[in-house]
């Protein structure tokens, strides 16, 4: 932990910095991964609406 010491005898402590890295473009399968899970919030989010003018 990096820690300063001011004029007034205040101390200032920093967190540790990460190491900052480049994101990579998701693999076919991981694509695919995503787009199921998106079918299936799709379908849920509808489910609950639809449920809630069902029961209105």
């Amino acid at each position: 932990m990096y820690t300063t010491v001011n004029e007034q005898g205040i101390l200032n402590n920093y967190a540790p910095e990460t190491k900052v890295y480049c994101a990579e473009y998701p693999a076919v399968w991981e694509q695919q991964r995503y787009a199921m899970q998106g079918a299936i919030a799709i379908v849920f989010v509808s489910l609950l609406i639809w449920t809630t003018f069902a029961v209105s």
